[in-house]
């Protein structure tokens, strides 16, 4: 193919052991985008993991096309068909039945693309004359068009009997363009090849002048860009997904957050009630979301005035992250209240709740811990289902409570709990908790009640629930948990 005659200089050859250097660094980087997209590629479920693969596909398709490139620069221009050599379309494109389209445009994401032969076949050159009509195609145009080497190369009226009737306009005005005003050809458009195959095809070219400065021929390169073009949207698509996916759970969470604020005790600082009798209390909660979740639990803590002058306690703890575990939680809670102020006692409450849990449409487990505090008698019933006991704080030490017998809730139909009473004294600390708060790296570990009961000089000291409080949020709110917690802190007033 002649080379334009306005072109100002000649090609100067590059040196072979610089493009070589190139070739190597461009497969040596293949190597490593690969190894990333094979680490990516264990995680489709997650949208994120997803977009990085079809990013790794499209710099991998990108630097195939580079490294094929460098190797066209190395060796020069390519040569013609060999004697004897096939002119037909690469083994490798598999035949499609007659009548039926196929385009890797519609391809599922995750799958392979489809092959087309080397990559130096993907790239094509043609020359129409205007003056002798004669067209001259490359061979590698032959098979990036599925077209026979006997039918001979398609003039420039013949090219849009292949090309997608939306495409044609575009075709048209590119080749107008440049046989008339002289512009530059640069534009894709997709063919229907012999074989049925839909192909994408980026088309850049000018017009060769004559000595008198008129168009004489066009001469034009084509490249298959199918397989870039799919990498291309699925990157798209895939980011696209990726960013309704951050959306969704941005709406949950935000729905989650007010829910549970619309749930959850509405103080803040401490609660001072219970006053009938020489004894009152002094409350303080807390909730602490997750460090390793955007989702919110369906923990709680819950102070109540009881219409007898008796106070209700409690914290729970609900399985599973959400809209759902928080509507959950607000079921259960609602009960509670409803129970504890028709007075239910903790242990029958605890087995109501149980059933109730056990019924609901959206069943989960749950732990939780429900005390009832007399002003007068000074003294704290309670009940649990599988859920840590409170911790009592008393002349500077501290202990676990001893645990009446309860199972989680929802975990066994028509299970029984206990109930078990115990004297306080003014000045007593109670810190009850979910298990989000302390709970370690291992099963068993109690390091985080320990560093839970070393705090008792310090809550001993403290003036109300509130600064017992910071003290709690002082050693635990600034770690990284991988559960959400409450606590709420209680202490009684002389």
């Amino acid at each position: 193919m002649p080379s334009p005659l306005f072109a100002d200089r000649p090609a100067q050859p590059p040196e072979p052991g610089a493009v070589d250097a190139l070739i190597s660094q461009t497969r040596r980087l293949r190597g490593e985008v690969d190894a990333v997209r094979r680490d990516a590629a264990a995680y489709d479920d997650d949208p994120r993991q997803r977009w990085q693969r079809a990013l790794c596909d499209l710099a991998m398709h990108q630097l195939d096309d580079l490294r094929a490139q460098f190797g066209q620069l190395r060796d020069g221009a390519p040569v013609g068909t060999l004697p004897g050599q096939r002119d037909e379309a690469p083994e490798d494109e598999a035949p499609v039945p007659h009548g039926s389209f196929t385009s890797d445009a519609g391809a599922a994401y995750g799958e392979p693309p489809a092959r087309t032969g080397s990559l130096l076949s993907r790239v094509g050159s043609a020359e129409w004359n205007l003056l002798t009509d004669e067209v001259s195609w490359s061979e590698e145009l032959f098979q990036i068009f599925g077209r026979s080497r006997a039918l001979g190369p398609m003039s420039l009226d013949e090219m849009p009997t292949v090309v997608f009737p939306e495409d044609q306009p575009l075709l048209q005005a590119m080749v107008t363009d440049c046989l008339i005003d002289g512009k530059p050809i640069d534009g894709e458009f997709r063919i229907i090849r012999t074989d049925a195959r839909i192909r994408t095809v980026h088309m850049t070219g000018e017009p060769v002048l004559d000595a008198d400065g008129c168009t004489a021929s066009m001469w034009a390169v084509l490249r298959d860009v199918s397989e870039l073009r799919r990498s291309e949207r699925a990157v798209r698509e895939s980011r696209d997904r990726l960013e309704r996916t951050r959306q969704i759970e941005r709406t949950e969470r935000r729905v989650a957050v007010e829910l549970q604020e619309a749930v959850l005790p509405p103080w803040r600082g401490s609660l001072r009630f219970a006053h009938g009798g020489p004894a009152p209390l002094d409350v303080a909660g807390h909730y602490l979301p997750a460090a390793s979740t955007n989702l919110i639990g369906g923990d709680w803590y819950d102070a109540l005035a009881l219409p007898c002058g008796d106070a209700l306690l409690t914290v729970g703890d609900l399985t599973g992250h959400g809209v759902t575990a928080i509507s959950s939680m607000a079921m259960l809670l609602g009960a509670l209240r409803g129970m504890a102020v028709a007075g239910i006692r903790p242990g029958a409450l605890m087995g109501h709740l149980n059933q109730l849990l056990e019924s609901s449409g959206q069943p989960a487990l749950g732990s939780a811990m429900c005390c009832r505090y007399d002003p007068v008698a000074q003294t704290l019933t309670w009940a649990q289902a599988g859920h840590p006991a409170p911790l009592l704080f008393r002349d500077g030490t501290g202990r676990p409570l001893r645990r009446p017998e309860g199972v989680l809730l929802g975990a066994t139909a028509g299970a029984a709990y206990g109930e078990t009473e115990t004297p306080l004294r003014p000045g007593d600390v109670l810190v009850l908790h979910t298990d989000g708060l302390t709970r370690g790296a291992r099963v068993f570990d109690d390091t985080g009640v320990a560093r839970l009961l070393a705090l008792a000089p310090r809550l001993s000291e403290a003036r109300d629930a509130q600064e017992c409080l910071r003290s709690v949020l002082e050693e635990f709110g600034e770690g990284a948990r991988g559960d959400d917690a409450c606590v709420m802190v209680v202490r009684v007033g002389s």
